[in-house]
């Protein structure tokens, strides 16, 4: 059904970053910027889910420059995926090995840092399976990019030069990118997702990657 299916990363391709690391990686960036006491409140603000706002506001109490915060937090944030993806402590889902057998295009969309993205993909040997994986570049203007908005999964379907595209995440966020960018969408639940109760209609909601295989597998792949 289509020529193109596209991932988020975390959640659905790989497990989750725990919280306190994105936590422990924004207090560093407050004490490269030269804040060594910053209220825990604002840096549980600038951990995970940032919005510009939130983001001026903070910088605006520390008189600190957003841009080189931001680009130093991204760059911690990175740092401390990286230790978790070393550790053990990040690792793909079972189910990816399905990769091999879908008959289509496949790329990344993730609102992850890009060097997060490509470390991830590169370390667990998944990086020849996507032919363009998108995460945000390091700037202030990346988080209005971010999914909901379109802009990555945009590129990313330019990119594969997709007629029907599908989207597969496993936050609203999610299908709400990919309705933005007129594709159906997937929404995948994994543990963490059993009883989430979407606010939004996904095209189709499914258990694990192998039920992508009825949708763009190869003729005669077995689901397991």
């Amino acid at each position: 059904m289509y020529d193109a299916v596209v991932f988020d990363n975390d959640g659905v391709l790989v497990g989750r970053t725990p919280f306190d690391t994105l936590r422990e990686a924004a207090w560093e960036a407050f004490e490269r910027v030269g804040v060594t006491d910053p209220d825990p409140d604002d840096v549980d603000s600038v951990a995970i889910g940032v919005a510009p706002a939130t983001l001026s506001d903070v910088c605006e109490r520390y008189a600190v420059d957003p841009a080189e915060f931001w680009r130093i937090r991204d760059d911690s944030a990175t740092l401390a995926q990286m230790t978790d993806v070393r550790r053990g402590r990040k690792t793909p889902y079972e189910d990816v090995g399905v990769l091999a057998h879908l008959d289509a295009n496949l790329g990344v969309v993730s609102s992850n840092q890009q060097a997060t993205v490509e470390f991830v993909l590169e370390y667990f040997g998944l990086a020849d399976r996507f032919h363009t994986a998108y995460g945000r570049e390091p700037t202030v203007a990346s988080l209005s990019r971010k999914k909901p908005s379109p802009y990555y999964v945009e590129r990313a379907l330019e990119d594969l030069d997709a007629d029907t595209a599908l989207f597969v995440g496993d936050n609203e966020s999610d299908v709400l990118a990919a309705d933005n960018a007129g594709i159906d969408s997937a929404f995948i639940r994994r543990p963490h997702r059993r009883s989430t109760e979407l606010t939004c209609q996904p095209t189709y909601e499914i258990d694990d990657l192998h039920d992508l295989v009825s949708l763009c597998g190869r003729a005669g792949t077995d689901r397991r």
